[in-house]
């Protein structure tokens, strides 16, 4: 049995709550700092799915927070108040390492240790790598990392000299940009104009399919803090046929 207050402190130091942006909603969404947890799970979102394997008393420390906003009534026939149900009849707590872990590992360890690139520089949510890519190289090459059979894409190059990406929904950073291709996902159709006009080549890798691997760098980051986890990734709410 180990205290939230403890697995808390822990993650703050790996990558400070202060951290996350004013929009935001990470740190403890639901339990509190003296509850006792029996099961640590690591997973990119809460589902029924995972919700009903976890035993009683676990904690769950999920990417994306289950409440981002003031719920001004919990109707269980909804979500998230359908989920938020059974998480208080189990005893379940939740912890959401959201925009502060994007900054801190997340966008990092899919840049460099899934994708291999090279991070030559690095701000907030954006990586940069320096280099050069043919199109379809570049295209075949996602598509193997992120287990992709197609792409969503804006290609005004097909000689790339630098990429940048941001995980998840980074479309709204556009005018960040300086790169010659933006990789990120939920690409929009308005986007995807506003792209073409900068003569910058956009793909879309997912917003899952670029979060999933949270739970990879959460669980062995847990380890190095002495603490194990088990993973049980959620679904991706899309299916595709």
């Amino acid at each position: 049995m180990i205290k939230i207050e403890d697995i808390y402190n822990r993650l703050n130091t790996l990558s400070p709550f202060e951290l996350q942006e004013k929009w935001d909603n990470s740190g403890l969404i639901v339990g509190s700092m003296s509850r006792e947890v029996t099961d640590i799970v690591v997973s990119l979102d809460i589902d029924r799915e995972n919700l009903l394997k976890a035993e009683d008393k676990t904690l769950f420390i999920v990417h994306h927070p289950l409440i981002f906003s003031g719920l001004k009534e919990l109707d269980f026939s909804k979500y998230p108040s359908n989920l938020l149900e059974i998480i208080v009849k189990k005893d379940i707590s939740v912890i959401a390492m959201h925009t502060n872990f994007d900054k801190t590992h997340l966008n990092k360890f899919v840049f460099e240790e899934i994708l291999g690139f090279k991070i030559s520089l690095n701000r907030d949510f954006i990586c940069t790598a320096i280099g050069d890519w043919r199109k379809d190289e570049l295209l075949s090459h996602l598509k193997s990392k992120l287990k992709l059979d197609t792409l969503r894409i804006v290609s005004p190059k097909e000689r790339i000299k630098s990429i940048s990406i941001t995980t998840g929904a980074g479309a709204s950073l556009i005018d960040e940009i300086n790169s010659d291709c933006f990789l990120t996902g939920d690409i929009k159709y308005h986007d995807a104009m506003s792209a073409k006009s900068k003569n910058l080549m956009m793909i879309d890798i997912g917003h899952y399919e670029s979060e999933q691997f949270f739970v990879d760098v959460m669980s062995r980051e847990l380890e190095n803090l002495g603490v194990s986890a088990i993973i049980s990734q959620s679904l991706n709410p899309f299916e595709f046929n």
